[in-house]
């Protein structure tokens, strides 16, 4: 700790939220996106024994698996861990020296780091991840990586980085044993007939929802009628959905609602399932990769930056996008590269 600097940048990071105002379809089209989906086939075929191995010793669907790889470091991509992370111990120094708010919490995380590295887990070079601190294939804190992590490949160290084995058994790991991963159920569905079934967030068993009018919106049978679930209607107008244990499970794992839908969705795409049958008011379709990569040709054509034309939109993309509805006048510059942003980038500025 000699060493140290403390990485001050922290302070503003942790006080600066982006302030992009997505909404939720704009949210979801950006994360499960055609990228993801078609990367996420892929590494489902590349690591099939991996996944099968999981889901013996742990029960955790290979979906929500591949769903939260995706989500959290684009399938453990280097260009991810290059150019978005940073070392974490000047991180969480600084954490712990500087933000009164929570100190016990990113002291306790720094000492949990330390320890990692004196157990030869690991090295401060290594460690490199958020401005929190989370790191590798699935972005475990130190106190997961310590106390949830396994040496899945036997390498005699536990490790986030390289291989993806024990970043994602450890994470069926931490579903089981803290958000009650139950083995064999699915999240929950898409589901049509809620005009009259009872207020949201009221438990019932698939049975009951059935026998109250509700169906799946895909138009198949619930395949468990005795597994419970909770109805829950993110808009008004747009899809409705029964959220069964096992998507709280995920929710433990960030406690956000979009984005363990974001995860769950992402999951069922990659394993061949359809986009919602409802859409939500207002929305776009989630535009194609070959799309984004012209949205991203033609805003750097025109001057706009997007740090790269590959078909994946991060904070760069969206700054260019925002900059570009300002130039133009289009309401509201929301930095959303979608299908409406694409045809008004074809009429050049």
């Amino acid at each position: 700790m000699s060493t140290i600097k403390p990485d001050t940048a922290v302070f503003e990071l942790n006080r600066y939220q982006p302030e992009f105002k997505e909404q939720l379809w704009q949210y979801l089209n950006r994360r499960v996106s055609d990228w993801r989906i078609t990367t996420g086939k892929e590494k489902a075929k590349e690591y099939a024994p991996l996944f099968d191995r999981i889901e013996k010793d742990y029960g955790v669907d290979r979906g929500v698996m591949l769903g939260l790889w995706g989500i959290e470091s684009a399938f453990g991509d280097p260009d991810v861990q290059k150019n978005h992370m940073r070392p974490v111990i000047p991180a969480l120094a600084a954490l712990a020296w500087g933000e009164p708010r929570r100190r016990a919490y990113w002291e306790q995380e720094l000492l949990n780091a330390l320890v990692i590295i004196d157990r030869g887990w690991s090295t401060p070079e290594e460690m490199r991840g958020s401005w929190a601190g989370a790191m590798g294939h699935t972005q475990w804190m130190p106190e997961v990586w310590l106390n949830v992590g396994l040496d899945y490949d036997g390498d005699g160290r536990v490790s986030p980085f390289g291989k993806p084995d024990d970043g994602l058994a450890g994470t069926a790991q931490y579903l089981v044993k803290r958000g009650k991963y139950r083995a064999g159920e699915h999240w929950g569905y898409e589901v049509r007939g809620v005009g009259h079934t009872g207020r949201e967030g009221a438990s019932r068993t698939y049975d009951a929802w059935q026998r109250a009018g509700i169906t799946r919106a895909d138009g198949k049978a619930f395949p468990q009628l005795g597994a419970s679930a909770r109805l829950w209607i993110p808009v008004p107008g747009g899809p409705a959905f029964l959220l069964g244990p096992n998507f709280y499970a995920v929710r433990s794992y960030n406690p956000s609602t979009n984005y363990t839908l974001s995860i769950v969705h992402l999951g069922d795409r990659i394993m061949g399932a359809g986009p919602f049958v409802q859409p939500f008011p207002g929305g776009e379709r989630t535009p194609t990769l070959a799309e984004v990569q012209e949205i991203q040709q033609r805003l750097t054509a025109l001057g706009f930056d997007t740090g790269g034309t590959d078909g994946r939109v991060g904070n760069d993309t969206m700054v260019a996008v925002r900059n570009f509805q300002r130039k133009v006048g289009m309401q509201p510059a929301d930095g959303y590269a979608g299908v409406k942003l694409l045809a008004r980038l074809r009429q050049g500025l």
